[in-house]
């Protein structure tokens, strides 16, 4: 049986100033089960962001709910489009300032930062700083910043979109097999369609503003391995491209994006 761990009812929220105001969700429902990998899909300024600060308690619903099956026990990791490494620091000391902030470092924060950052492929570089690194680096960090939380539920706002597509492709596969591979629930919000495909579970697809969800999509590929860039020659993989191409080509009133 499928154990959520977070819900969305009828959800809606707009957007206010002096000039009036900007119907940004509406009704918007689903749940993310224990351990699933969803992404969110849509067209460019439909709420995806908006959705995610939503659900990471940035933003209240002007109407319905969000909540979590266990809030005592489920922390929310967020991830933001940019890295926000502070440069004076090194990179480790960059992941290690949540238990820093929270007074929580100790030698078990510290022996996990460390298998974390051999995890990630940076233990070579913890002494270095941020400009030192390569994007794919920094983003790598920024995300063992997050993990530091030991989050139950994984928040990620568009994490690879500042990459070069090379970069890209081995970053988002790299951070998917080590996130399944710890098993934490996690919402990707992203453009790449591709990318939506080769990491999730489920995709859910948003209308034009003010979104509603159009569609959902359960994901189930056919791998020689457990590899995430073998998805993208899964037989089944331009199938669900083309539904997902489709969706939202047709909020647009176009054949093309």
């Amino acid at each position: 049986m499928k154990e959520p761990i977070l819900q969305c009812q009828n959800v809606c929220f707009s957007y206010h100033n002096l000039t009036g105001e900007t119907s940004a969700l509406t009704n918007i429902s689903f749940q993310i089960n224990k351990g699933e990998f969803v992404s969110v899909v849509g067209p460019s300024g439909c709420g995806k962001s908006t959705l995610l600060s939503l659900i990471a308690g940035l933003n209240k619903p002007e109407s319905g709910s969000i909540f979590l099956t266990n809030p005592e026990n489920t922390k929310i990791g967020y991830m933001l489009q940019q890295d926000h490494l502070l440069e004076w620091r090194t990179i480790y000391k960059n992941i290690m300032l949540g238990p820093e902030i929270s007074k929580t470092i100790n030698p078990e924060s510290e022996k996990q930062a460390l298998t974390l950052l051999n995890d990630y492929g940076l233990s070579r570089f913890q002494d270095k700083k941020p400009g030192e690194l390569s994007g794919g680096m920094k983003q790598r960090a920024a995300l063992i910043r997050t993990m530091m939380l030991s989050p139950k539920l994984l928040l990620l706002d568009e994490p690879f979109s500042a990459l070069d597509y090379q970069t890209r492709l081995m970053v988002s596969a790299d951070i998917g097999r080590i996130i399944r591979s710890a098993g934490i629930t996690t919402v990707l919000v992203t453009h790449d369609l591709s990318e939506a495909i080769a990491l999730s579970d489920r995709i859910l697809i948003l209308s034009k503003r003010p979104a509603t969800i159009k569609k959902e999509i359960a994901v189930s590929l056919t791998l020689p391995d457990d590899s995430l860039l073998a998805a993208r020659n899964a037989p089944e993989f331009q199938y669900y491209f083309s539904i997902l191409w489709k969706e939202i080509s047709d909020e647009y009133g176009t054949d093309s994006l």
